[in-house]
Parts: structure tokens; sequence; C-alpha cells
């Protein structure tokens, strides 16, 4: 691949799948404003807990096939070797259909425990009953999405995704505002359902089904399921992170400082990590496909960090100047305290844009004791920095311990893959990041001016001087700017001759 197609590549789908991940939340939003209006917070709390319980089940009994068959099946894709790449199909659609009915299973066996567990009684028992076949749901679509990547069909995810979201709204708005809570249950089972047939309508139309449900045959996807083992625990890890985050902040503080420490994790964390969202879905199947050859390898992953890099940091600076209009906006006045967390946690994403295409290393190499190894340490460095900083400086502390925690583990994550797989970032990547994060040290003390001309003049001219920088260097690595510029002058020609 050419140097100018390989970063049009990536610009043009992280785009894609930046503008979609936005579609989706605010579609989010819009479905989440209606559902409040129409069940009142007991509605939402119950829809929360049933999720998330749901959640929990289908995590830890999925194998994480969603993630590590991607790997399988690029590589496959990459060899040319058709018979292997749909005797891989095959052994997918396996592995996820018995993983789905075993999770189902035991969620019906665990419906009594489940209920008590989320709700300290037993009285919806029945209804995690109802809810166990979300899970059998979500492991064939987890099975049938991680083929759909691993076969690079990028447009098809990007058009199922939008679906999903759409067809969430459309159909479970209606039932809500008829049925009320009634309605959670099915709304909850017919979403899970709307997603696997929206996602098999384009898998099954390139590979049909084939199961082959023998243990002789299903042993072969030891490694798949070695692998997504060390991504289930991963996430185990992860969730006990967060728990024993929050169980801290409610006994020291109270449920409104949990409330609040939510309100600006998720500001921060998820809607700008828009521009993180192209990552599994594109750079994962295109470095699963290169991992043989080194050379490729490496720059495959130091171009995701320069684009990754360059794009978000003027999102960066421009959210952290609107943070004081984003917060009464989203949520409302009261959630103001979150603003100097979720400033300092704004840092913190520059860090996480230099890292994470490096933690897709062990993944894309099937080295699942590096990558359990690796997030482990990050959840034992975020709870004990963020208690640490929670204790000196209240909420705002939590966002510098996010960002400290985020500092640290990408020294570490860097210098592991230096020594395990000789990787080496390019001179480029550190030429922008002493441009662009400078600047977004330089905003968070624009934000602290009290002078509302100087925060906005100051701020604009740093947004401007990282936009400029990240437009400069983007036109002469790629030729898309070329090709935009032309398409206006086509039009403006077109439009002045009639």
């Amino acid at each position: 691949m050419k140097k100018t197609e390989s970063y049009n590549h990536i610009l043009r789908y992280t785009g894609l799948f930046g503008g979609v991940q936005g579609l989706n939340i605010l579609v989010g939003i819009v479905r989440n404003k209606l559902v409040a209006m129409i069940l009142g917070p007991n509605g939402v709390g119950l829809i929360s807990l049933f999720n998330s319980t749901i959640k929990l089940v289908s995590d830890s009994t999925n194998f994480g096939i969603s993630i590590s068959a991607i790997k399988n099946i690029s590589e496959d894709l990459d060899s040319g070797n058709k018979e292997l790449l749909e005797e891989h199909i095959k052994l997918v659609r396996s592995l996820s259909f018995a993983a789905g009915i075993m999770g189902m299973i035991i969620c019906v066996l665990l419906s009594p425990f489940l209920s008590k567990f989320t709700f300290s009684w037993d009285g919806h028992t029945f209804h995690f009953i109802l809810l166990s076949p979300i899970v059998a749901l979500l492991a064939i679509t987890g099975g049938e999405l991680a083929i759909l990547k691993g076969l690079r069909e990028l447009k098809s995810l990007a058009v199922i995704s939008v679906y999903n979201v759409l067809g969430a709204l459309t159909t479970t708005v209606p039932l809500y505002y008829f049925f009320h809570e009634v309605a959670i249950v099915p709304s909850l089972v017919l979403i899970a359902f709307i997603q696997l047939v929206l996602t098999i309508g384009y898998s099954y139309r390139l590979y049909p089904l084939k199961l082959h449900l023998k243990w002789g045959f299903m042993r072969k996807g030891f490694n798949i399921i070695r692998l997504g083992l060390a991504f289930v625990l991963a996430g185990i890890f992860g969730s006990g992170a967060d728990f024993l985050i929050r169980s801290y902040i409610n006994n020291v503080a109270n449920i409104e400082t949990v409330g609040l420490y939510n309100a600006g994790y998720m500001m921060s964390m998820t809607y700008v990590g828009l521009i993180f969202a192209s990552l599994e879905t594109d750079f994962f199947p295109r470095l699963s496909g290169a991992v043989k050859h080194t050379f490729t390898f490496n720059r495959i992953v130091s171009r995701q960090i320069e684009v990754t890099l360059l794009l978000i940091s003027p999102l960066l600076v421009v959210f952290s100047l609107c943070l004081p209009i984003l917060i009464p906006l989203l949520y409302s006045g009261k959630f103001i305290p979150t603003l100097g967390m979720a400033q300092a946690i704004v840092i913190a994403m520059y860090f996480r844009a230099l890292k994470l295409p490096i933690q897709y290393i062990p993944l894309a190499k099937g080295d699942s004791i590096s990558y359990l190894l690796l997030e482990t340490i990050y959840d034992v460095l975020i709870v004990a920095l963020v208690i640490l900083f929670f204790n000196h400086y209240g909420l705002a502390g939590t966002g510098w311990g996010i960002t400290a925690a985020g500092i640290v583990d990408f020294i570490i994550v860097l210098i592991y893959a230096r020594i395990k797989y000789k990787y080496k970032p390019g001179n480029n990547i550190l030429l922008y990041s002493m441009v662009q994060i400078p600047i977004g040290i330089l905003v968070f003390f624009c934000t602290k001016l009290q002078n509302v001309i100087l925060y906005w003049g100051v701020g604009i001219m740093l947004a401007l001087i990282s936009g400029a920088t990240t437009i400069s260097i983007l036109k002469t690595k790629t030729s898309l700017w070329n090709s935009l510029t032309t398409r206006i002058k086509s039009y403006m020609k077109h439009y002045g001759e009639n």
C-alpha cells in the first residue's frame, strides 16, 4: 500500500466510524431523553440494572469471541486461503452458537441469584428468565460482527451500527409510551433481536450459515478461546477497578459525588472517544493481517498513532474550552462541579491516543498473557492514583488521578512493546506530540482565566493553531485534501454555469 493510500485509509475510516459513533450518541441522547420522560427515574433505573446485569452474564460467558476471532479471520483473508477462511468462519459461528446457548442456560439457572444480587429480593427472577435469550442473541451477534470486521466489511458495519440505534429508537419508544414499565423486558429482548437480524442480514449474504457442533471440530478454536478469555478477564478486572473506585467514593463522600464522578468520566472518556471508534473495527483487523511482516506491522501502528493524535488534538482543545457550556446542556447546572475533573481528563486523552494503538499489538500477535498483564497493571494504577488524588484534591483530583495513571501506563506500554515486540515509534509521533500536547496544556491553563475575553480569545487562537497544524500535516500526507478541493471547485464551476 502506498504511503498516501495508507494515510487516506486511516483518515477515511476514522472519520467514518467517528461520525457513526457520534450519530449513535446523538440518537442515544434523544432516546434516553424520551425514555426518561415516559418512564421517569424508576423506569430508567430498572432498565439500567437489567442491562448491566445481563451484560455481566454475557461478557462472562461469551469467551471474548467477538474480539479474538477477528485476528484469525483477518489473517485468513490476507493469506488468500479461501478454504481455511470458510472453515474459520464456520468455527467462529459454531463457537458463538455454543457460547450463546450455554450463557442463556446459565442465566436461567442463576436468575434467582441475579434477582437478589441486583435488587436485594427475588421478585425479578421471572424477568431474568425472560431476558436470558438476550445472552444468546448477543453471543451470536458478536461472532457475526467479528466475521465482518475480519473481512474488512467496514461500510456494512457502519450501516448496521446506524440502523441498530435507529431501530432501537423507533421500536422501543412507542412500546414504552403505550405500555410503560411492562414493556421494559420485551423491549430489551427486541433490541438484541434487531441487532442480530441486521448483522446476519449482511454476514449470511457473504457466507451462508454453516455450523458444526461436534467436539472434534470445535476444539480447533482453542486459540480463539484462549485469547478471548484474556479479553474477558481483562474486562472483569476493569469492571472491578471501576467498582472499587465508585465504592470508595461512595463510602468516603456520598452517592451524589459518585453521580458527579460518573458524569465527568462519561463526558470526557466516551464523547471525546469518537476518534477511537475505528480502532477495533478497522485498525485491529489490518494489524492482525500484517502480523507476519514486522516492518509493515510497525508502520501500521505508527501511522495509526499519527492520524489519531492529529485528529483528536483540535477536538480536545474545542471540547475543553466548551465544557462549561456542554455540561449544563447535556446534564444540568447541578453537574458543574465535574468541570475541573473533566478538564483534567482531557490531558489524559492525548496519551490515550498515543497508547491505544500500541495496546492492540499483543492482541494482534495472539499474546494473551501480555495483554492481560498490561491491562491488569493499568487497573491497579488507576485505582491507586484516583483514590490517592481524590483524598487530596476531591472530585477534581479524580481527573488528575486518571491522567497520571494514563501517563504512567503509556510509559509502561511503550517500554514493554519496545522490549517484547521491538516496536519503536516513528520520529513523526514525537514531533507531533511535542506540538499538540503543549497546546493542550496551555488550553488547560487558559480555562482557568476569569476574564471572558481572554478566555475565548486565547482559547480560539490555540484551537486555530492546533487545527491548522493538523490540516497542514494531513494535507502533505494524504490526497483527500486535494480530492475535497477539486470537488468544491467542480461544484462551484457547475453552479456558476447554471
